[in-house]
């Protein structure tokens, strides 16, 4: 069983986060949207640590080694500040496929309900992600559409697929 934990980013967390700007592997063909300027997160993490009052990112550590973000912003759809929250997970390629992923979205999930007052919580995700959207179905969010060809990657327009899990 791999004992996975959710956390503020450390500033030895620094060069996890400057591969997801430089290796397009480690975002994978499905988030991959070309390179970025590594030291903008760098400076994000001076600047607040990843602890902002309209989105977070966390840590996601699995044996005690940095294995992704999660991450939660924003996503007022109309009802009060703070009730809906778009959330987002990617783990480095090394992590994939161990029930981490799995795991870090529950733990997201009981933590956003536990110390926020949202009611709703989004997942988007790439229509060819198959593992990311059967983990978000294994994780109780239920799909909710396709939004067709809204995304541009790999030199093509993408489908991604919505997902929403409501406070019990």
């Amino acid at each position: 069983m791999i004992d996975v934990i959710l956390r503020p980013f450390r500033e030895e967390d620094l060069p996890v986060l400057d591969r997801f700007a430089t290796e397009p592997a480690v975002l994978g063909v499905h988030q991959w949207a070309g390179f970025a300027d590594p030291r903008a997160r760098r400076r994000r993490w001076a600047e607040d640590g990843f602890l902002g009052t309209r989105d977070t990112a966390l840590a996601v550590v699995a044996d005690d080694a940095v294995a992704g973000m999660a991450s939660w912003e924003a996503a007022d759809r109309g009802g009060p500040a703070g009730g809906c929250f778009e959330i987002g997970l990617t783990l480095l390629p090394e992590h994939r496929g161990r029930g981490t992923g799995l795991a870090a979205h529950r733990l997201l999930v009981a933590h956003l309900f536990a110390v926020t007052r949202a009611h709703r919580l989004e997942a988007f995700t790439d229509g060819e992600n198959i593992a990311e959207q059967k983990t978000l179905e294994r994780a109780g969010f239920h799909c909710e559409g396709v939004m067709r060809q809204v995304t541009w990657r790999n030199g093509s327009w993408r489908d991604e697929v919505i997902y929403a899990l409501f406070r019990p």
